[in-house]
C-alpha cells in the first residue's frame, strides 16, 4: 500500500510539473510547440470542432503500433495489457469506473448501442433535438419502428438547451433524453448536472453525445447513463477510435447489438451454447480491436491527461474571449454565448455585410483553418474553435484577417 501511494505521488508531482512546463512553452517556445503540433509550421488550425490534426505524440504512437504490428508476432497477452492501460486511462480521465467504459469506435457507435440495446416499449418517449448533429439525432428518430415517440425540443437560440426547456418536455412516459455536451454549431454547454439530476429523480435515463466536449471541458458523470465520444475532435486523437461510457448500475439495461467471440465468454474461444456476456466494458466490444487508432487515442489521452483538463478549458475560453474582444458587433453577429459563460466552448459568427464564405476563403488564403457551418436556415456562420495548443497571438492574425474583409 506505502509502495503503491508513493507511485501515485510521483505521478501527480510529474503531472504538476508536466503542466507547468507546457503551458508556459507553448507561447514562448515556438519551436517547442511546432516540433510538438507540427501543423503549427503550416497552419493556424482552429477547426478542433470538426476534425484535429494529430500531435507528434498521437502520430509516433500510431506509428510505434504499425511498425509492432508489422515486425513482430501478435502476442495476446500483450495485446490485452494493451487494451486494459487504455481502458484504464480513459476511466481516470473522464472520472469513471474502469470498467465503465468501452472501446467502441466513432460516436455513432456508441449512440446506436444506445438506441438499439435498450428494450423499448411502444409509448416510450425520448427527448431529443432536432438541430443536433445529425449522428445524434438519426438513432433516436429510428425508434419510431419499435412504436417509440420522438420529443423535438424547441429553442429560442440555435443549441441553447437550457434545463428549463429539457423540463417541459418530460412526462410519465419519457424513458430517455439523449442530448449532445456542447452544440456542434453555436458551443453551447449544456447544463450536464442540473439536466441530469433532473432525469434521475424521475428515473428517465440519460445519454450524451460528448464529441464536442471531451478533450476540452470535464463532464460530471455522477447522473449521466452512456456518454459516447469518437476521439478525432477535442481528444486530438484519429478517426475510427472511440469510446462508449455506460453506468455500471444501467449496464444490464443494455443488450449488445453484436454478438460475437470477444463479449460473450468462450473459454479457449471454443462456443458455447448459452450467450452469457462478458463483464465491464468487454460486453460492448464483440470483436478484434482497431489497435492503431486505438494506440493514437492512447497517446492523445496520455498527452491531455499530462496537461491537465482544467488548464485546457482555461486555455481555450482565454482564446476565444480574446478572440472576440477583437471583433467588433457591429460588423459580426455572434451566436455562441459569451466565452466568459460556464456555457462556451468556441465561437461562432457570421458577418453583417459580406458572405461567410467570402471572409473562409480569405482566412484560407492566410493558411488560417476555421469550420464553416450552415444552420436549418440556409444560414452560414464561421466556426473558430481553438484548442490549449493555439496562442494569443494567432487570435491576433484571425481577428486582423476578419477584419481586414469584412
Amino acid at each position: 500500500m506505502e509502495r503503491k501511494a508513493r507511485i501515485l505521488e510521483i505521478d501527480r508531482a510529474r503531472r504538476t510539473h508536466a503542466q507547468k512546463d507546457v503551458i508556459a512553452k507553448l507561447d514562448t517556445n515556438e519551436d517547442f510547440r511546432r516540433r510538438e503540433f507540427p501543423i503549427c509550421g503550416r497552419k493556424i488550425y482552429c477547426a478542433h470542432a470538426a476534425d484535429a490534426p494529430l500531435p507528434r505524440r498521437v502520430a509516433e504512437a500510431m506509428r510505434d503500433a504499425i511498425e509492432e504490428a508489422s515486425t513482430n508476432e501478435k502476442q495476446f497477452d500483450r495485446a490485452l495489457d494493451f487494451i486494459a492501460d487504455t481502458r484504464r486511462l480513459l476511466a481516470n480521465f473522464l472520472g469513471a469506473e474502469t470498467e465503465e467504459i468501452s472501446l467502441t469506435g466513432p460516436t455513432s457507435s456508441g449512440l446506436n448501442a444506445v438506441a438499439n440495446g435498450l428494450d423499448w416499449k411502444a409509448g416510450d418517449e425520448v427527448v431529443c433535438y432536432l438541430d443536433d448533429y445529425p449522428a445524434d439525432v438519426y438513432p433516436w428518430l429510428g425508434l419510431e419502428r419499435n412504436g417509440v415517440n420522438p420529443v423535438l425540443l424547441e429553442t429560442e437560440r440555435l443549441g441553447e438547451i437550457t434545463p428549463e426547456i429539457v423540463e417541459r418536455a418530460l412526462t410519465k412516459r419519457t424513458r430517455l433524453v439523449a442530448l449532445a455536451s456542447a452544440s456542434n454549431a453555436s458551443g453551447y454547454r449544456i447544463d450536464i448536472e442540473t439536466i441530469g439530476q433532473m432525469c434521475a429523480e424521475r428515473d428517465i435515463l440519460f445519454s450524451l453525445d460528448g464529441i464536442q466536449t471531451v478533450g476540452a471541458f470535464s463532464i460530471p458523470l455522477r447522473n449521466v447513463d452512456f456518454l459516447s465520444a469518437g476521439a478525432q475532435k477535442w481528444m486530438l486523437g484519429p478517426s475510427g477510435a472511440g469510446i462508449l461510457f455506460v453506468k455500471e448500475s444501467r449496464r444490464d439495461l443494455l443488450r449488445p447489438m453484436m454478438v460475437g467471440g470477444w463479449n460473450v465468454e468462450s473459454p479457449n474461444f471454443v462456443a458455447q451454447r448459452e450467450i452469457k456476456y462478458e463483464n465491464g466494458g468487454r460486453k460492448f466490444e464483440p470483436g478484434g480491436y482497431n489497435n492503431i487508432p486505438i494506440a493514437g487515442m492512447q497517446g492523445a489521452i496520455a498527452l491531455l491527461s499530462d496537461i491537465g483538463l482544467s488548464k485546457i478549458s482555461e486555455r481555450i475560453l482565454s482564446l476565444i474571449v480574446t478572440l472576440k474582444s477583437k471583433l467588433d458587433p457591429a460588423d459580426f453577429e455572434f451566436l455562441s454565448p459569451d466565452g466568459s459563460s460556464d456555457h462556451a466552448s468556441f465561437l461562432t459568427f457570421r458577418p453583417r455585410r459580406v458572405a461567410s464564405e467570402k471572409l473562409l476563403d480569405a482566412l484560407a488564403k492566410n493558411d488560417i483553418v476555421v469550420s464553416l457551418r450552415i444552420d436549418r436556415a440556409n444560414r452560414a456562420w464561421i466556426r473558430v474553435s481553438p484548442h490549449f495548443y493555439n496562442t494569443f497571438a494567432e487570435m491576433e492574425r484571425i481577428a486582423e484577417a476578419l477584419n481586414s474583409d469584412s
